[in-house]
């Protein structure tokens, strides 16, 4: 089976990462912006990263087998410095033109501050005037007040919904976000988020339509492999395989097909290490 990656923050995995996501399967990721674990206190830090992400990390994947996209955006972990962050926003244009980058994103909201929906409201009115597919993150706390907002926010916006993924659902939330007619993201971690078995029985409940599955995978208690568990339990509680493929590998490739620069090679064979050890 192939898998599709669609939200995993590769810039804090290795090279072993890498090549155990290419041994079960997965042939394509895509990478949003996230908080790299400090606050950056210079526009020109956040854009050095989106440099980083859509240059020099797509090439380090591709010596691995698999074929590495961006979302670029300021996330709303940074965004409640408001001068710094209208200084970001301003300047997104040039790395939301590269041919690696597939979306604005993720962006949304974070503690649900006045500054993070200024820079939320900011920047899906830039993914409208740009005809951009967006990736929303969903509060860890205060969630259900968090979907809430973009759930209106989001038909404010004009934007069409089955152009954006909100992202980080739970229970509580996924029939809201499904009823917007957005993409339903869910995330799994081994401690924090969801697990296997809790996606498996979202499945059975809502479907599997505009339903997509993603393992983030940042520097915290993560598994880029997460994908590869959620198929695994879902064949073990009964789930078609159709089911299955759609949820890893059709669900993203229809999100991200709307999308021209999206045009992933799956076929990609990883290079013997000694060809760019230096």
């Amino acid at each position: 089976m192939i898998i599709i990656e669609p939200h995993i923050h590769m810039l804090t995995r290795t090279t072993d990462d890498y090549q155990a996501m290419w041994r079960h399967g997965i042939r394509a990721c895509v990478e949003p912006c996230f908080w790299p674990g400090v606050n950056r206190r210079y526009a020109g830090s956040f854009f050095d990263g989106f440099n980083l992400m859509l240059e020099f990390e797509t090439v380090r994947a591709r010596r691995f087998g698999i074929d590495h996209f961006c979302a670029i955006g300021l996330n709303p972990k940074e965004a409640d410095d408001a001068a710094l962050a209208g200084e970001v926003i301003a300047g997104l244009p040039p790395y939301l033109d590269h041919d690696r980058c597939v979306a604005l994103g993720e962006i949304g909201y974070n503690r649900i501050t006045a500054n993070e929906e200024r820079a939320f409201l900011e920047q899906l009115a830039l993914a409208r005037r740009r005809n951009m597919l967006v990736v929303i993150h969903l509060p860890h706390q205060d969630k259900l007040r968090g979907a809430q907002r973009v759930a209106a926010q989001v038909k404010e916006s004009g934007l069409p919904p089955e152009r954006i993924l909100v992202d980080h659902n739970t229970e509580e939330t996924v029939r809201l976000t499904l009823d917007t007619g957005c993409f339903c993201g869910m995330t799994v971690y081994p401690i924090s988020k969801l697990d296997p078995a809790r996606v498996s029985a979202m499945i059975r409940t809502h479907g599997v339509e505009r339903m997509i599955v993603n393992g983030s995978a940042d520097w915290g208690v993560s598994d880029p492999l997460s994908l590869v568990k959620v198929a695994e339990r879902m064949r073990a509680d009964g789930h078609a395989g159709a089911v299955i493929s759609r949820l890893v590998f059709e669900n993203p490739m229809a999100f991200y097909g709307q999308e021209p620069r999206w045009q992933p090679n799956l076929h990609i064979a990883p290079q013997d290490p000694r060809e760019y050890q230096r």
